[in-house]
């Protein structure tokens, strides 16, 4: 299986913005962005022309790293949003919203992307009462979230719900008894990501 191997307080520092890629260490004094307010590489601190398509490129990589998404499939994404009926940038938000490793951050079950897709790839969670492994699995309105009772990662994900404020309108979530139910759609006000999603259609619309 194909992984970003990038070290993640780079990608953060590359975009200027905290992207949460580390869960609870962005939330203290060691992050990164915080340390180091300036991109990483030997000509970090030069000031760059900042072109037009230079900002659309920062914009499609700041979305991609922040759902660990790599390039090709989130090409991917954005031709099945561009077939959608509807606003192609706001459908490509919610196709990346509605990845199961996303929604496991969003419930608050997880503290990073990348520990949900471990969580995920080890089989410690079910939709509707049966296994998925796979951290790009589409969730759907109506489908139940669960921790397997067999699994003994329950006191790791109890401690990642105490990194969430609120968990989205479009979510419900029980952090007692570790369930969770996808109530509809997210609206584009309900979704937070840091990325202006129509430079990004004019990226890939050239």
């Amino acid at each position: 299986m194909a992984r970003d191997r990038d070290a993640q307080c780079k990608q953060c520092r590359r975009e200027g913005i905290k992207l949460y890629l580390k869960g609870e260490r962005c939330l203290t004094d060691k992050c990164g962005v915080d340390r180091r307010q300036y991109p990483p590489g030997e000509h970090g601190r030069i000031r760059q022309k900042q072109s037009e398509y230079r900002v659309q490129l920062r914009e499609k990589q700041k979305a991609r790293r922040f759902y660990g998404v790599l390039e090709k499939q989130f090409r991917s994404y954005y031709d099945k949003a561009s077939r959608q009926p509807g606003v192609t940038g706001e459908n490509l938000l919610r196709l990346l919203e509605h990845r199961f490793d996303n929604v496991l951050v969003r419930l608050g079950f997880a503290g990073s992307r990348r520990q949900a897709r471990q969580l995920i790839l080890h089989g410690h969670w079910t939709v509707n009462g049966r296994r998925v492994n796979v951290p790009s699995y589409q969730v759907k309105e109506g489908d139940l979230v669960m921790l397997k009772t067999s699994t003994k990662v329950g006191d790791l994900v109890r401690d990642a719900t105490d990194l969430v404020s609120a968990v989205p309108a479009w979510l419900q979530a029980d952090h007692d008894g570790l369930t969770a139910k996808v109530l509809r759609s997210p609206e584009r006000g309900e979704i937070d990501t840091p990325v202006q999603e129509q430079l990004i259609v004019e990226l890939y619309s050239k």
